[in-house]
């Protein structure tokens, strides 16, 4: 029989209750330092714009951080001063800083500070909220390009629920896998099956493992789903299906079938319907337009077993994403006649 020390017990709840505090104090000092780095980049930021010069600018910079400095210790340098200027200058809304900035390291601001848009900016700060990254796994998705494959795979599904925004992405990047440069499907799932909390980390917010090669049973006939995952945010199961070629027509079919069948036989009273996810070494991006699968509640996205470098990388991605407005605007002309 265990004897309960309650002196220990006591100990523990105490220790537990120092160390809540003391990571609450931490955020709450994060915050506010945030906020006060923002509100003294605007007031430089305002008052370079008042003086109309740019001279000016690189004068009064190093003055004040001299000054700064000597008061307040290094977080005051020049250097500093200018990344404070360019938060304010690239998060210029304070309605939307106030909300997001407490919740972030200074850290993660200036890794942000490298993203080019604003919508960027926004979508990875969230995410780095919502995943508690550090700032080394923000800095990594930030350089794999997550908002970019993101917003391609946004407007691939065009849903008219936005639920399955920003659930997807379009390429899949699955270098940490190490595949051989010639494979097979089973090599391609064993792979992922290793290193599946890498793969979770790449599928994204929500995701949790349930299946391989699910079974499925149909008219007494076997099928077999490659994976089977739940988003917790969605309340959806996510079938996956592993393809190494280009992406043929009857895949539809195939995974139609498969979330049919989910939908009747494994979906809870409080889930909504399953959709699916289909990963295919190319993609015929015609073929995919033309059978409206995002109707269906199915993405087709490429997957990646090789980093490309990075400026290749940048150029493939800006044509993906140019040709995917293209369609797009295309399918909206076609459905307004």
């Amino acid at each position: 029989m265990k004897l309960v020390n309650p002196e220990f017990d006591l100990l523990n709840e105490l220790e537990f209750l120092i160390e809540s505090s003391k990571k609450r104090v931490k955020r709450a000092v994060n915050g506010e330092l945030n906020l006060l780095f923002w509100q003294i980049g605007k007031r430089i930021n305002d008052e370079i714009l008042l003086n109309n010069r740019a001279e000016y600018g690189k004068q009064v910079v190093p003055t004040i951080a001299e000054k700064l400095t000597a008061k307040y210790g290094r977080n005051f340098e020049a250097r500093n001063l200018r990344r404070m200027m360019q938060f304010a200058t690239s998060m210029n809304d304070f309605k939307i800083v106030a909300p997001v900035a407490p919740q972030l390291t200074w850290s993660h601001i200036i890794e942000l500070l490298s993203v080019k848009t604003f919508d960027g900016r926004i979508f990875y700060a969230n995410l780095a909220i919502e995943e508690n990254w550090s700032k080394r796994e923000l800095r990594k998705q930030i350089n794999l390009k997550a908002f970019e494959r993101t917003e391609i795979a946004n407007l691939q599904m065009k849903s008219e629920s936005n639920d399955l925004l920003n659930t997807f992405k379009d390429p899949y990047v699955l270098d940490f896998l190490n595949l051989k440069s010639s494979f097979i499907e089973s090599d391609l799932e064993s792979a992922i099956l290793r290193d599946l909390e890498n793969f979770i980390l790449e599928l994204g917010k929500g995701f949790a493992f349930m299946e391989r090669q699910k079974r499925i049973i149909i008219d007494g006939e076997d099928f077999n789903l490659d994976l089977l995952f739940y988003n917790r945010n969605l309340k959806r199961l996510v079938a996956v299906e592993l393809k190494l070629g280009k992406f043929q027509a009857q895949f539809k079919g195939q995974m139609e079938l498969y979330l049919k069948w989910l939908n009747r036989y494994e979906k809870a009273e409080d889930e909504k319907e399953p959709i699916g996810l289909i990963l295919c070494a190319e993609s015929n991006k015609e073929q995919i337009e033309l059978l409206e699968m995002h109707k269906d509640g199915i993405m087709v996205a490429e997957y990646w077993t090789v980093m490309p470098p990075k400026k290749e990388m940048e150029q493939k991605l800006h044509q993906l994403l140019m040709e995917a407005k293209e369609r797009m605007l295309i399918y909206g002309k076609e459905k307004e006649l």
